[in-house]
């Protein structure tokens, strides 16, 4: 049996991965934090440690064969920056694989890193990429468009009543589920892919996503379109008066929404049964 070693196992994608990994036969060890929900988390092995710190590591990747990363934060929160968490801890990571004699480290990226320097996170996670395909330790580094997790912000709005956007509205989007994902990850890591761009069966434009959100929901279709200048313009001063929490998540998706985020589709859900299932989860 093949044993793989899953960080960010909590998070959205994590618990995908972990339940894929497992449902091919794989041995799964997880790496959670001591203060994180395990509720309904598929894996043989729980290890807690923080990996911002190195020496909490030690031993953990013992007989593992695969490390997959989806480890990194969204929001900043105790105090911890991207440097610290996507860059700093992933390295952790990688060197600890490396001492290990782990064969393969699989990395979850994001779809046009190198059109978003700019951005924090971005930068942060490009870093550690940069480290990874240096290092003598073999890897896959995934980059997929977007989670239908994100896409959740669409629905957001059209709930209030209002979808606002900008420009013309009509960068596209092919986001992927986290199972698809997961199994687009194993599939590539499997295959001793380099690179690969992943993206959903659906591609949608800004304006078809709220459509999409106004049908869910059975309302009337608002939609504002505020030009893109405004955009730029939140770009340039959002570091300067918003906390390093919200601007960071905020710098992804207005520098996101401004280009097109599709790649080669696959997997099978659709976005429409995923905000469905939202709604009824609230119902």
């Amino acid at each position: 049996m093949k044993h793989v070693f899953v960080a960010g196992a909590t998070g959205y994608l994590g618990r995908f991965l972990c339940a894929e990994y497992r449902k091919r036969g794989w041995h799964v060890t997880a790496l959670i934090r001591k203060s994180g929900k395990t509720d309904g988390l598929e894996a043989d092995r729980l290890i807690e440690a923080e990996a911002t710190w190195p020496e909490s590591l030690v031993g953990a990747m013992e007989d593992i064969d695969l490390v997959v990363s989806a480890l990194g934060i969204t929001r900043q929160t105790d105090g911890l920056t991207y440097w610290d968490v996507d860059y700093q801890a992933n390295l952790n990571l990688l060197e600890e694989a490396r001492r290990s004699g782990v064969s393969r480290f699989a990395y979850v990226h994001v779809l046009n890193a190198d059109r978003m320097d700019a951005v924090p996170l971005v930068a942060a996670k490009s870093a550690f990429v940069r480290k990874l395909q240096s290092s003598d330790v073999a890897s896959t580094v995934i980059a997929p468009t977007g989670y239908f997790s994100d896409m959740a912000d669409f629905l957001t709005m059209a709930q209030s009543g209002r979808v606002w956007l900008f420009g013309s509205g009509e960068p596209r989007i092919n986001p992927i589920h986290g199972a698809d994902l997961a199994a687009a990850i194993f599939e590539a890591a499997e295959a001793g892919v380099d690179w690969q761009t992943v993206g959903g069966p659906e591609t949608f434009t800004q304006t078809d996503l709220a459509h999409l959100c106004f049908d869910v929901l059975g309302k009337d279709h608002r939609i504002t379109y505020l030009p893109d200048w405004v955009r730029r313009l939140i770009l340039r001063v959002l570091p300067r008066l918003a906390p390093g929490r919200i601007a960071g998540p905020a710098q992804f998706f207005l520098t996101a929404s401004g280009m097109n985020m599709t790649a080669p589709p696959t997997g099978e859900h659709r976005l429409a049964d995923f905000f469905q299932s939202l709604e009824n989860e609230k119902r």
